[in-house]
């Protein structure tokens, strides 16, 4: 995705929803939650990626020199190149290793000059291979640094959230572009800063650069390139001092799109969890740049697991952009607007807005890094399809088996599969999309149920086999995956019930009524139901049908 230049509305920058680079991170330090955990949260969104969990050398190898890793481009599968394997290697499962190293991303684009087509590291490939090589999120930033450098980077700008049991950092980086001599790029490699959240605070990032202005010399809080400042002087995209350096406004400069697109979603979050956000709120609708909210804030409240999973559920609720009013919303409060995300009347341009939640979420999830020992300690919570109609399932780092309804093997985008979790969430949703403020309420009953279910379940889980650890760890592992995929595969089945019992319920515009213990009136067993109700339409949507007629809807 690349960021555009200042430009009326949102145009063509709002096409970037359509792309796999249009996610969304929220970070949580352990100071900042109910159970001292770190979490980070990320919703991998595109109209074209399949819903699925990935696993990465499970269990945990060991190479002979000279075996070569081939790197094919995480959006396309495009072969980039080989580079040497690690002679070893950590377990991974989905953005999570053995370690309960968390790296999660989101693409800010960028100034598109700087693309190096002749890079092997695509911004997938950093992930997956720091997550195998690295064990804390310090140590992450070098190998994604040094694998950078030395490989080329193929991708346009990227922020990454890198956490561990310990900190959280926000990572931005870009290439350099293409200066070809003899054959090879000189300017191969990247300009890079990295900032450790503050404990106790809580932070975001959402297709835009920002790292504005950091410190120079405080190499425990904040890393960058060498090159950094004197690379942008070079571009000139910077001629200031270098105490008033910002690398989002050298690398990535704020526009109307990159405001309203990508940072309301942060400032939804923040305005969720922390006081006083309103202050930023014509930053947030793209007005004023030069009131550029902060890069964390310190939340009012310790925030808890399922806090931070409804906060990936946010339609902008209660702020002016909330999708869930207005005639757009039609007449079921419906909090999407079907692509694309602008459209011109009589010349003048206008735009839908672009939530944390979205219809196209391929997968999303919070992955919790509690610090208990391994393999008792942390926990991937794991989805698939959108956010606010989509359950988690809890996903120890630890596992060596993935359940068969999210293996990636199991369905594509092109094919139905009957026992894929992601054809089955949409299933339900796009089913709910039809009357949302009804059929969302049924289906948000029952993600609550099950997600306040398994935290608890979780938590009670892991501290047993954390005390078991030392006695018998295998025993513990083994356990720990059986949950993982017993539980994955139990929700499935709660689904599927779910599925068939929405339309039971909601068939053919109406409701049928339930009795005192939440079943479904069956007629006192004669299975004929008493009559159903008939919602019909929010009052928006009868005074704009009422507005729009000409007297032929008129009753006489």
């Amino acid at each position: 995705m690349k960021i555009l230049r200042p430009a009326a509305l949102f145009l063509a920058a709002l096409l970037l929803a359509g792309k796999s680079d249009a996610c969304t991170n929220f970070i949580v330090t352990r100071g900042a939650s109910t159970d001292g955990s770190v979490m980070v949260t990320y919703a991998a969104d595109s109209h074209q990626l399949y819903g699925a969990l990935y696993q990465y050398r499970a269990p945990r190898r060991t190479y002979k020199p000279g075996t070569m890793l081939p790197i094919y481009e995480w959006d396309t599968g495009r072969w980039l190149g080989m580079i040497p394997q690690a002679e070893k290697t950590y377990s991974t499962v989905g953005n999570m290793n053995e370690h309960q190293l968390i790296i999660a991303e989101s693409t800010f684009g960028g100034r598109s000059e700087l693309a190096d087509t002749t890079g092997v590291m695509d911004y997938g490939s950093l992930i997956y291979i720091a997550l195998q090589r690295a064990r804390t999120a310090r140590e992450a930033i070098r190998v994604i640094v040094d694998l950078a450098n030395k490989y080329g980077y193929y991708s346009s700008g990227e922020s990454f959230s890198i956490a561990d049991p310990q900190e959280a950092w926000i990572m931005e980086l870009i290439g350099k572009g293409c200066e070809i001599r003899e054959g090879q790029n000189i300017r191969k490699g990247i300009v890079w800063v990295a900032r450790r959240i503050p404990d106790g605070y809580v932070s975001g990032h959402a297709n835009q650069a920002r790292i504005a202005q950091f410190p120079l010399d405080d190499p425990e809080n904040c890393l960058y390139a060498p090159d950094v400042i004197t690379f942008a002087r070079e571009q000139g995209y910077f001629d200031g001092p270098d105490e008033d350096f910002s690398f989002a406004d050298a690398y990535a400069p704020l526009d109307f799109s990159a405001m309203r697109a990508c940072e309301a979603r942060v400032w939804s979050f923040f305005r969720r969890v922390a006081p006083d956000m309103d202050r930023y709120l014509d930053y947030a609708l793209g007005y004023n740049a030069a009131n550029r909210m902060p890069l964390w804030v310190k939340p009012s409240d310790k925030i808890s697991p399922k806090e931070l999973f409804d906060c990936m559920r946010d339609h902008f609720e209660g702020t002016p952009m909330d999708m869930t009013q207005g005639v757009g919303a039609g007449g079921h409060k419906l909090p999407y607007r079907w692509r694309p995300m602008n459209f011109e009347v009589d010349g003048v341009n206008y735009l839908n807005e672009r939530a944390t939640a979205t219809q196209q979420t391929g997968f999303w999830f919070v992955a919790q890094a509690t610090g208990l020992p391994y393999p008792a300690g942390g926990v991937l919570w794991f989805g698939v399809d959108d956010a606010a109609t989509s359950p988690l399932t809890p996903i120890f780092c630890a596992t060596t088996e993935i359940p068969w309804c999210l293996d990636q093997r199991n369905g594509h985008m092109t094919e139905y599969s009957e026992s894929s979790m992601f054809w089955l969430c949409n299933r339900v949703t796009n089913f709910a999309y039809l009357r949302y403020d009804l059929i969302s309420a049924d289906i948000r009953k029952v993600i609550d149920a099950w997600e306040n279910e398994q935290l608890a379940r979780v938590a009670e889980l892991a501290r047993e086999v954390a005390e078991e650890t030392g006695r018998n760890p295998k025993k513990g592992l083994e356990r720990l995956t059986d949950y993982s995929v017993r539980t994955a595969q139990s929700l499935f089945d709660r689904w599927s019930e779910l599925d068939k019992y929405l339309l039971v319920k909601y068939i053919d515009g109406n409701v049928k009524r339930e009795d005192a213990n939440g079943f479904l009136d069956n007629g006192e067993g004669r299975n004929i139901p008493a009559s159903p109700l008939f919602p019909g339409y929010g009052e928006v949507w009868k005074r704009t049908v009422a507005a729009d007629d000409d007297g032929i809807l008129r009753a006489r």
